[in-house]
């Protein structure tokens, strides 16, 4: 059966461009750090990382506790003093995309958690945007698929322009299922695979664009231009490393703030 997760990875083959962004990835300090109070930044290894990746082994996630709640972005390998402080707070899981779910399976089975996340590909949409059979398709993407089953965690599928609990605000991606998150308590953009960053400064993933023609460049920019209109202070991509509102509207505008 086609693996959706798969493609996600392999889409880009080797390209000897990107070793230095690589290099810079690498060697980011991926310690657990205080952004701003109550906003926490830490890097772990992908365990599905390989060579073939344009983005480096280190991948970003991202936790906004305010002393009741404790809101977990994109989680991989909690730190220990942030998982510690699950059972004092109202915690959630928020993913940026179905198939950033990463640690979301074992911190639901060990902590019961509610999990915000996209859907995931259905097999017609897998078919459309990757070219591939009904039979490839399967049953469609597995991603969050225990989640779905009621496995594990309590489910809450989101789309961008959705209403979200806790103040936050998603705007769209390149795809229906990829998204900007605004955190309003933070001045925050959390974002998924549509801006990343990798060492070379904050860019529009258009690698993602081939698999869906009629969008372009523009139309992604375009989606995410109001977040210009709001008080950006930090922008925090799933690959890459923390940035701020200058970095962004480079990204959407070509020229810094």
């Amino acid at each position: 059966m086609f693996e959706p997760r798969t493609a996600h990875q392999h889409i880009v083959t080797e390209d000897r461009r990107w070793q230095p962004a690589l290099a810079a990835c690498r060697a980011y300090d991926a310690r657990v750090r205080e952004l701003a109070p109550g906003l926490w930044h830490w890097q772990a290894t992908h365990p599905d990382w390989e060579e073939s990746e344009p983005w480096g082994p280190e991948v970003s996630s991202y936790a906004l506790d305010d002393g009741e709640r404790l809101l977990l972005f994109d989680p991989l390998a909690v730190p220990d003093e942030l998982e510690a402080r699950i059972r004092e707070r109202e915690t959630a899981i928020v993913l940026t995309a179905p198939w950033h779910e990463r640690d979301s399976q074992s911190l639901c089975e060990r902590h019961g958690l509610p999990v915000y996340t996209p859907p995931p590909d259905t097999a017609e949409e897998l078919m459309e945007q990757f070219g591939i059979t009904a039979e490839q398709a399967g049953a469609g993407s597995p991603d969050v698929r225990w989640l779905l089953k009621g496995e594990a965690g309590e489910a809450h599928a989101y789309r961008a322009g959705d209403p979200l609990p806790f103040g936050l605000e998603a705007f769209p991606g390149h795809r229906p299922n990829d998204v900007a998150l605004w955190v309003p308590d933070r001045g925050a953009v959390i974002v998924g695979d549509t801006l990343m960053d990798f060492g070379t400064g904050l860019h529009i993933n258009e690698r993602w664009l081939r698999f869906r023609p009629r969008l372009t460049r523009e139309h992604v920019a375009e989606g995410l231009r109001p977040l210009l209109d709001l008080p950006v202070e930090h922008v925090l991509p799933a690959h890459g490393y923390p940035t701020d509102r200058a970095a962004l509207e480079q990204a959407l505008t070509g020229s810094a703030a």
